[in-house]
């Protein structure tokens, strides 16, 4: 399994460790690296052949946490399976699997045994992570050593269960206007294949030479037995277990409306703790939130889409907030 390992640039033998799984399912963590919340971005500006210029971010979460961006289920980015005959990736497995790389990655990097963690991901690993995150706990319970100081997980814009998040679009539509085409199309996407295919890059990257053919942001062709009908059986596991959760929505996202994700916290039936009420950057609404008796807080970021991408900074400061333990 690929991944990228970025630490925290605040005080990373302390400050919280957290896996990426960006969603799809089939697409790389290198998305939520370059185009979400990771210390580098790509200058976006016409294509000259040459290897894309990056600069470096001042929203990414690395400020003050490190982070494991994961490239799962394997066959998506860089990972890949020397068995051909190797079983169709599913949900179940996949969570099962994480679970395996994070305790060997552990066993390698010590030092970060009593580090706080979390698992983190948008869009598709929310079916996934609330299952990795029950896995993760079981393991600790049960067998499975090294432990893993695990705390709790965030989810951005999280596919949850096909009824709730589909039939929520028409009832967001009904209530809102839609996005411009030119937010919608973004032309940056393509730099980062430019970046990542580059012979000279992947040498860089350590990528082992023969075990993938070109590299693709979301590989859709990738058979995956989505066997997770919905997440919401193991968020109330993880309720159960008082492990923290941190939701959050774009409010201008219509793959995955925020009406929806309201709907299947509320199905979760815990009481409210902090009604809806709007948190602020600089005396500026930045969106709204509401804390529950389980440990989870939902918090929509105003004028945000389906990734972190259209609002980075107001996002990390979401994040940031959260993971310290300060109220929104």
């Amino acid at each position: 399994m690929f991944y990228y390992f970025i630490k925290s640039e605040s005080n990373p033998e302390e400050d919280p460790l957290l896996v990426w799984l960006t969603g799809g399912p089939g697409c790389s963590s290198f998305f939520g690296l370059v185009y979400e919340n990771g210390p580098l971005a790509f200058k976006v500006k016409a294509y000259n052949g040459s290897i894309p210029t990056l600069f470096s971010t001042t929203y990414s979460w690395t400020k003050v946490a490190n982070i494991i961006y994961l490239d799962q289920p394997v066959g998506t980015g860089f990972s890949y399976s020397k068995n051909p005959l190797a079983d169709i990736p599913s949900d179940t497995g996949s969570a099962k699997r994480v679970d395996e790389f994070l305790r060997k990655w552990l066993a390698k990097h010590p030092e970060y045994f009593s580090n706080p963690f979390y698992v983190t991901g948008n869009s598709y690993a929310g079916k996934v992570i609330p299952a990795i995150v029950h896995e993760i706990s079981n393991g600790n319970c049960i067998c499975c050593k090294p432990q893993i100081n695990l705390q709790g997980y965030v989810l951005g814009s999280p596919v949850t269960d096909p009824d709730l998040d589909t039939n929520s679009r028409i009832q967001f539509a009904h209530g809102m206007a839609l996005i411009s085409d030119e937010l919608y199309e973004l032309y940056g996407y393509k730099l980062s294949e430019y970046w990542v295919n580059k012979e000279s890059v992947r040498r860089a990257l350590k990528v082992v030479e023969g075990t993938t053919g070109k590299w693709v942001r979301c590989k859709w062709s990738l058979q995956v037995n989505k066997d997770i009908k919905s997440s919401i059986p193991y968020h109330k596991k993880n309720s159960i277990e008082g492990y923290r959760s941190l939701i959050i929505s774009g409010d201008h996202d219509m793959l995955t409306p925020y009406v929806g994700t309201q709907d299947w916290i509320r199905s979760l039936n815990y009481s409210i703790i902090d009604k809806w009420t709007p948190w602020m950057i600089h005396d500026q609404v930045a969106g709204y939130t509401t804390t529950y008796a389980n440990k989870m807080t939902f918090a929509t970021v105003k004028g945000g889409g389906h990734t972190l991408e259209y609002k980075p900074e107001e996002s990390s400061i979401l994040f940031k907030r959260w993971i310290s333990g300060q109220p929104l």
